[in-house]
């Protein structure tokens, strides 16, 4: 299964028998509740909404809706409403969490204590899906949001990460191009050297279920057309569901390029804990974040399919 674009994806989360739980920390933000809503309404996820109750019910009330009060837990302290979100997983009530207005740190402590949290005890990294114009698919860019300058060691979970979470969309063998300004391994350039031992873990078994190569310049990957031209010998060019690149700064810039001047969408969500978390930024549209819903809930689909 490969989605061309987000209405496919909806529509495959539409056809689940039930809609996923989500805890909403800190929830009294009224593009957070306009994206839980319109969730809501189309069957793919039901809210529980911590926060302020009384400023939950008065942006409830101007947009003319209202959810059952005892979806709503009454805590106005931030960090409190992280740890609620983070406890109501452990309780088996929520199946994701999402945040509100609320800095992302407060709601990532939570999920990261040691003995109440959701880590893994590996890396958590960000999971971001782009629906770009002359694409002829979603394509993934990562890491855009959590590590900063990954080691060897971390770029290789970051890819496991977001294979994984395609493979949850029910994606078979994903396609994988780590990111550098040339094809050629220089020893002059460290991002060429880890993208070429990236692409021969994945060769000797050690990253599974994937196809990666490196070192791929962005055009090639995107364009087999241009990676032919050039000589270069791919399976992937063209075709690629992944783009890993080098550092937060470039997978950062190339996501909003995507977005602001190519005129894309975007959603995403945080992966390698025992859940989907949901971590947009404040600023994000309603669009945006329902779109992250939709991914979060859909991440559940290969689950549907074992049951």
């Amino acid at each position: 299964m490969v989605y061309k674009n987000f209405a496919e994806l909806t529509m495959a989360v539409k056809n689940f028998p039930s809609a996923k739980r989500m805890a909403v920390a800190a929830a009294e933000d009224r593009s957070t509740l306009e994206a839980v809503m319109r969730a809501q309404k189309e069957e793919i996820a039901s809210p529980i909404l911590i926060g302020c109750k009384d400023r939950i019910l008065g942006i409830l009330t101007d947009m003319g809706t209202s959810i059952p009060e005892n979806d709503i837990i009454d805590e106005p302290d931030s960090e409190n409403a992280a740890k609620r979100a983070v406890s109501l997983y452990n309780e088996g009530k929520a199946d994701f969490l999402m945040k509100g207005k609320l800095d992302s740190a407060v709601l990532l402590r939570a999920v990261a204590n040691k003995e109440t949290g959701l880590g893994k005890g590996g890396v958590m990294s960000s999971f971001m899906l782009f629906e770009v114009p002359n694409y002829h698919k979603l394509i993934s860019v990562v890491d855009g949001g959590m590590v900063a300058y990954p080691t060897l060691e971390q770029k290789k979970a970051i890819i496991e990460n977001t294979v994984g979470a395609l493979r949850d969309l029910g994606y078979v063998c994903p396609k994988a191009a780590v990111l550098a300004c040339v094809e050629k391994v220089n020893p002059k350039m460290p991002e060429t050297v880890e993208a070429d031992a990236l692409a021969q873990m994945n060769r000797r078994g050690e990253i599974k279920n994937c196809i990666v190569e490196g070192p791929l310049s962005y055009d090639c990957a995107m364009s087999r057309e241009i990676a032919e031209y050039k000589g270069l010998e791919s399976k992937i060019a063209g075709d690629v569901d992944i783009l890993a690149a080098p550092d937060i700064h470039t997978a950062n810039i190339m996501g909003k390029v995507m977005t602001v001047t190519a005129k894309g969408k975007m959603a995403g969500y945080i992966v390698g804990a025992k859940c989907p978390i949901v971590l947009a930024s404040r600023w994000t549209s309603a669009e945006e974040k329902y779109l992250s819903i939709v991914i979060s809930a859909a991440s559940m689909i290969r689950e549907k399919r074992n049951e």
